[in-house]
């Protein structure tokens, strides 16, 4: 810059002694040769600047090319900041903080055995014989120790080392921890996001800004979720208490805004610190919501119930014969308890017949079934749902009467379990099914995301089913007294070594609420739950409903929904019966 500076000030000079100031030209022609001259002079003036500013450059571009220098461009994406995660309400789910990273420049080390030496003392963990082969080696820049403390920072300083030095670098922080793990994901060591939204955040758009140039050290706009971390802790911890409660080895939960698609909470026990994410990795910490697959139980009942409602095949004073088993080949159905004798569609599900559900499915016929459950999106892998970690339902290559008949109470197909969250919100919001979304998403939007998937008068019966559920049947414990919950119970038997076992199980509860004017479902999963002490059973209505019950009673009054003691279910129940 000075060498600039100069070379301006000597062109000023020269153009004074070569251009005085003179009175007017007596002729037009002194006056162009005049303007003439001072435009060569100023052009020469441009020329030599540029000239000296492009040498320089050429200069530093060939000085010192292994330095640190020449890291600054290769690590840009380090020092490129990643826009704040909110929840609904504003809270900070994810930002950038500052940190340390502690380098070395070879070049400059004389005694690398002594410099290793010296820094173990700070950082004992350092790889000995690989740290001071680098150090010996001719390389401008190497790194020794990426996100150190202050406390680091300051010892190593204190050792006065040559040829190492400190560079500052963005690091992600999540402020709740492993409360919301499974949908934020976490960065790697250079903060890129490879795990849920911040994955999706770097694959949609994120990585291509920085590639440009763009958000380095720069704070960009903050990016919203749906999510409500209030009720998030809440789901959470009602899942902790039941996992230890009941010894289960995994649980997980969700609650999902019926008429919107937007998830408010999501969660999935064990999980893991986005901090300190080396337990991501782990086979027990996957997701189960959304990319673990499990055959659903008896919460299926409520599809095929649906779908044999709606075919307009059988109304709720419709009856089945449930007085003896169900044969097919070498297969023999039989309900868990079964009151052997007719059974009205109503009596089907809140029992949780499945011989009459069974034969609800055969009325449909297995094209029918098929083609329901593509609809309401059990069968397919979801698409658009912003988390990178999706698994794809299973279903047989070939549908016979033993697969339909068996998939009607929820054995014989695999899909996650917010899919079935998906599809039971159609069941109860007018029939339409709005696909999921972890970014808020208004009423007209979801009006354009949605299809109709149902006859409304279809969801109207389902409504009455599911609440009729948790009144007199298996649902009884998810009750919560002014939320109106329903609810269907759902207690499988658990595939080991391709064979159903007895002893081990996978229980889940689907429910909605307020069944009067549905808002939210809510769905809890608990694997391989044992019996509460004191207790003989560790079916589904003994361990997930009142989990989901938990979650009611205290998300509730934080989601807006005001408890109604008014309603009177006798008087609801019985204009469905007439």
């Amino acid at each position: 810059m000075t060498v600039v500076l100069k070379t301006l000030k000597s062109i000023r000079v020269t153009a004074a002694r070569w251009l005085p100031v003179r009175a007017a030209p007596r002729r037009r022609e002194d006056l162009a040769t005049q303007t003439r001259d001072r435009l060569i002079v100023v052009m020469c003036g441009v020329v030599a600047v540029f000239s000296i500013i492009q040498g320089r450059l050429v200069y530093l571009a060939a000085d010192d090319v292994t330095g640190p220098r020449a890291r600054i461009g290769a690590d840009m994406a380090i020092e490129a900041t990643r826009p704040r995660i909110l929840d609904r309400n504003g809270q900070v789910m994810a930002l950038d903080i500052e940190t340390q990273s502690l380098f070395a420049e070879p070049k400059l080390i004389e005694r690398a055995q002594e410099t290793y030496d010296m820094l173990a003392t700070v950082l004992p963990d350092l790889p000995e014989e690989k740290l001071v082969k680098r150090l010996k080696g001719d390389a401008g820049f190497i790194w020794v120790k990426r996100e150190l403390t202050p406390r680091q920072q300051a010892d190593i300083l204190a050792l006065g080392l040559p040829g190492i030095g400190f560079r500052p670098e963005t690091k992600r922080y999540y402020p709740g921890g492993a409360t919301a793990s499974h949908i934020l994901g976490h960065t790697n060591i250079d903060n890129q996001g490879i795990a849920g939204i911040e994955k999706h955040l770097d694959d949609s758009w994120l990585r291509d800004f920085h590639a440009a140039g763009f958000g380095v050290k720069k704070e960009l706009k903050p990016v919203q979720l749906s999510v409500d971390m209030r009720v998030q802790h809440f789901v959470r911890q009602a899942l902790v208490t039941a996992m230890e409660k009941y010894r289960a080895i995994a649980a997980a939960g969700v609650v999902l805004d019926a008429n919107t698609g937007e998830v408010i909470a999501m969660s999935s026990l064990p999980d893991y610190d986005p901090n300190n994410p080396v337990d991501a990795l782990k086979k027990d910490r996957l997701n189960r919501m959304s990319a673990g697959l499990f055959e659903m139980g008896s919460t299926f009942k409520t599809f095929t119930t649906a779908m044999a409602l709606d075919s307009g095949k059988v109304n709720l004073r419709s009856r089945f014969d449930a007085t003896k088993p169900l044969r097919i080949g070498r297969f023999t159905i039989n309900d868990f308890h079964g009151k052997r004798r007719v059974l009205s569609v109503p009596e089907v599900f809140i029992y949780s017949s499945n011989i009459g559900t069974a034969k609800m499915a055969d009325v449909v016929g297995i094209p029918g079934h098929k083609e329901f459950l593509t609809r309401i999106g059990l069968l397919d892998k979801m698409q658009g749902f912003e988390l990178p970690e999706v698994a794809k339902p299973t279903q047989p290559k070939k549908w016979k009467k033993v697969n339909s008949i068996t998939i009607s109470y929820g054995h014989g197909v695999s899909t996650t379990p917010l899919q079935t969250a998906v599809a039971a919100a159609s069941l109860v919001n007018g029939g339409r099914l709005i696909p999921p979304t972890l970014f808020p998403r208004s009423a007209d939007a979801a009006a354009m995301a949605g299809k109709q998937v149902l006859k409304p008068q279809t969801t109207d019966a389902m409504r009455y089913l599911m609440r009729l559920n948790v009144l007199k049947g298996s649902g009884k414990r998810s009750d919560v007294p002014g939320f109106l919950v329903g609810g269907k119970t759902g207690t499988a038997e658990k595939v080991v070594n391709g064979r159903y076992s007895n002893d081990k199980r996978f229980n889940a509860f689907l429910a909605t609420f307020p069944v009067n004017d549905p808002r939210y479902i809510v769905l809890v999963i608990v694997d391989e739950p044992k019996p509460e002490k004191g207790k003989k059973y560790a079916t589904a209505g003994m361990n997930a409903a009142p989990v989901v019950g938990e979650i009611v009673r205290r998300s509730a009054p934080l989601l807006g929904v005001e408890p109604d003691f008014r309603v009177r279910d006798t008087a609801t129940l019985s204009s469905y019966t007439r």
